[in-house]
């Protein structure tokens, strides 16, 4: 099942980039977020490939004041971050950290041993359905007409990566506005093989 959540920021339109779709590919994680209680020692790892919502969900955790957050982990200072998670093990307080790099080899051997005994959580890839609705939402935040039927499509046919649907869509949005025109089927067959190589007009 394919929904939405948005930040604790009180009412939010679709449009706000705060939404975050939520569907197999990270729903996992959502469902942890509600049980930090049973992190191994009270510390989560979310993992994920460029533009997947690791942000998103942790600027989410973090407003709903269910912990400390530190985004793009790997760039801290491995002392730094030692000193952090010695302090929310004191304190009890939920640790949650993202990373980018899914293979991230921390030269801290003290950091390291701790950090590979917390919950890990990958966020996959999107299936179909969420795949069209992360284009209803990148559309909407363009202020881009596309409807169903044009989700459907291009979901069908376009890359199977958080990233590639937001790059479809912005060759989308581009074109139109190059040929002045809203976006019909010739629009969005030229930006799928711009996107997704040729093949994937059909």
């Amino acid at each position: 099942m394919v929904g939405q959540i948005a930040l604790p920021l009180g009412p939010l339109g679709r449009r706000d980039p705060s939404h975050i779709v939520v569907g197999p590919a990270n729903g996992n994680i959502v469902e942890a977020f509600q049980h930090t209680q049973n992190w191994p020692y009270h510390t989560a790892i979310v993992f994920g490939p460029p533009r997947s919502g690791k942000s998103l969900l942790a600027n989410w955790f973090e407003q709903a004041r269910l912990g400390e957050v530190v985004d793009d982990a790997e760039r801290m200072d491995e002392t730094e971050l030692f000193h952090l998670w010695n302090r929310a093990q004191e304190s009890a307080t939920p640790l949650l950290l993202t990373s980018g790099v899914l293979d991230w080899q921390v030269t801290l051997p003290d950091l390291g041993t701790r950090l590979r005994s917390a919950l890990r959580l990958d966020i996959g890839e999107p299936d179909d359905a969420m795949l069209e609705e992360l284009i209803g939402v990148h559309a909407e935040q363009r202020g881009l007409p596309l409807g169903d039927e044009a989700c459907h499509y291009l979901a069908s046919r376009g890359p199977r990566s958080h990233l590639g649907i937001e790059e479809l869509v912005a060759a989308i949005d581009r074109l139109s506005l190059e040929r002045k025109s809203a976006p019909g089927p010739a629009i969005w067959r030229e930006a799928l093989e711009e996107v997704a190589g040729p093949g994937n007009r059909s």
